[in-house]
């Protein structure tokens, strides 16, 4: 086994289709995918489709942003129902506050002399995208010379706590958690900052926390350990994954990977292999 579980399709902000990111990810060497795209489900389907065809597992989930504080947190779900009114309703709403916070992050760095159009970002985000992410404004960033990589965009002016940065906020971290609960998953919390894991960790546990994405492709052998000390001392199970957007954005697809054994309690609260292949196929 081989496996994923944190991938971004162009249903949200990933530079890949569905059926795109699985035939990738397959001639990558992985067995086992997640699709978690942020705040919707809508590229599920189409990548079910095509890991039935190509004999692997496609676990549906979903990457849910919410705030607490001015942070922005977000929480990953496996396992859910990605046709769940519950899970469906939120994607809409998720869609038009996503679209004038994209609005908002554009007049700040307007204002700061840095001339970008909202146009500018759909029409790089493409069609087929459902949300729109800074990925997409990053990539417009580059089209129109702004810097020169998607990277440079997130360290000069997007990333977190940056000057243009706008948070997603699209409700609570109790909101994010019951709503994956309410659709049938598993409710994880991704990339957690390690300046308020300890911290904040015990209330997310209250609101039915399940585990921790300690296992990233870009954190360092120490960083992992410590998260997933803390999500293990609290009694949560312990996933990680690429965070893969596109081949513009780091590494190879299945350059990265994790084993079953490293994912042995994710998988057991989950129901084992059995049910995470029923649910693929």
């Amino acid at each position: 086994m081989r496996a994923d579980l944190h991938l971004h399709s162009t249903a949200s902000d990933g530079e890949l289709t569905p059926s795109e990111l699985v035939t990738r990810a397959v001639a990558g060497g992985l067995t086992v995918l997640a699709l978690t795209d942020h705040d919707s489900t809508a590229g599920v389907a189409e990548a079910q489709s095509v890991a039935e065809d190509l004999g692997v597992i496609l676990l549906p989930g979903v990457e849910l942003s919410a705030t607490k504080d001015g942070r922005e947190i977000h929480v990953l779900g496996y396992g859910l129902d990605p046709a769940h009114p519950t899970i469906v309703r939120r994607g809409e709403r998720a869609r038009a506050i996503r679209r004038d916070r994209m609005a908002l992050m554009v007049e700040r760095l307007r204002a700061g002399g840095v001339q970008v159009s909202l146009e500018a970002v759909e029409t790089t985000a493409g069609s087929s995208r459902t949300m729109l992410g800074r990925p997409h404004l990053a990539r417009a960033l580059v089209d129109s010379g702004h810097v020169t990589s998607v990277e440079e965009a997130f360290d000069r002016w997007i990333g977190d706590r940056h000057a243009a940065f706008v948070p997603t906020d699209l409700g609570s971290p109790a909101e994010a958690i019951g709503t994956i609960v309410g659709s049938g998953g598993l409710p994880v919390w991704a990339h957690p900052p390690t300046d308020i894991l300890r911290e904040w960790l015990p209330d997310f546990v209250d609101m039915g926390l399940q585990g921790v994405e300690a296992l990233r492709a870009s954190w360092s052998p120490g960083r992992r350990r410590r998260v997933a000390k803390a999500g293990r001392d609290h009694g949560l199970c312990v996933t990680g994954g690429s965070d893969w957007h596109g081949p513009n954005r780091g590494g190879g697809l299945g350059d990265f990977w994790l084993d079953e054994e490293q994912l042995k309690d994710f998988l057991d609260r989950l129901g084992g292999i059995s049910r995470l292949d029923h649910q693929g196929h």
